[in-house]
């Protein structure tokens, strides 16, 4: 990796985590259209596992007597399904198709943001746990972004905010760490720099982490919310635009 690179990572990294400190929305969403126009996508998400694994260890999960174990319980078989096959897409699959996968599922997943109604949604059926764990674990492996589609399931299940706050920190944890056994029986932990590279990271991120943290109280997360979906939805067809291109 370049010096230039690295400029481009230290940045990027710190203001995904800007952005997480604020809203609580996946850095991956923001890091990983960005650093995949520099850096090849196998080697941003294992970097971004790691990043995230120590970024968890550190905050700690809050009210750990909140969570649902029964939702937990039901996601995690199917969400180790997804993983694995979602790592072996990542391992084997040419870049090109999982740019053009990557760059649909932010368009798709930050369009239904910007137009979902307020409303209140009906309670899902326990069956979705199984399309939820599945998707969800594939895309967490693909591109280190399960989290929506999780919360998406889970924010239907649960309607008490503290739950389903404790509930959905839980699963990514445990959705890290089986990406962590996956990816290191791939071979995806063994690339050249990609330790150098998180360690050279990892200060941007609990940098931002804290700006972000402290600015959460000044600033509306309303407004954050929209201008960081618009943008996303730009990383999105700039992604896309790159993997039909190649």
């Amino acid at each position: 990796m370049g010096t230039e690179h690295y400029a481009v990572l230290g940045a990027t990294i710190a203001a995904a985590y800007t952005v997480f400190g604020l809203t609580g929305f996946g850095a991956a969403m923001v890091a990983v259209p960005i650093l995949v126009q520099f850096v090849p996508l196998q080697f941003v998400v294992p970097m971004l596992l790691l990043l995230d694994l120590v970024t968890t260890a550190m905050v700690g999960l809050r009210n750990r007597s909140s969570v649902s174990r029964s939702e937990l319980l039901r996601l995690i078989p199917f969400m180790m399904v997804g993983v694995a096959l979602g790592t072996t897409v990542l391992a084997k699959v040419e870049s090109r198709w999982l740019l053009v996968a990557l760059g649909l599922f932010v368009l798709v997943m930050t369009g239904r943001a910007l137009v979902a109604s307020s409303a209140p949604a009906e309670k899902a059926a326990k069956g979705w746990s199984v399309p939820a764990g599945v998707v969800g674990g594939v895309f967490s492996a693909l591109f280190g972004t399960g989290g929506p589609i999780y919360t998406m399931y889970l924010s239907r299940r649960l309607p008490q905010i503290d739950e389903f706050r404790s509930t959905i920190a839980a699963v990514i944890l445990v959705s890290a760490l089986a990406r962590l056994a996956a990816f290191a029986g791939s071979g995806l932990l063994q690339q050249t720099e990609l330790l150098r590279s998180t360690a050279f990271a990892l200060p941007f991120g609990l940098v931002g982490l804290a700006i972000g943290s402290r600015l959460r109280q000044r600033i509306s997360a309303h407004a954050v919310r929209r201008y960081l979906l618009l943008f996303l939805c730009l990383s999105g067809l700039t992604v896309l635009c790159r993997g039909l291109l190649m």
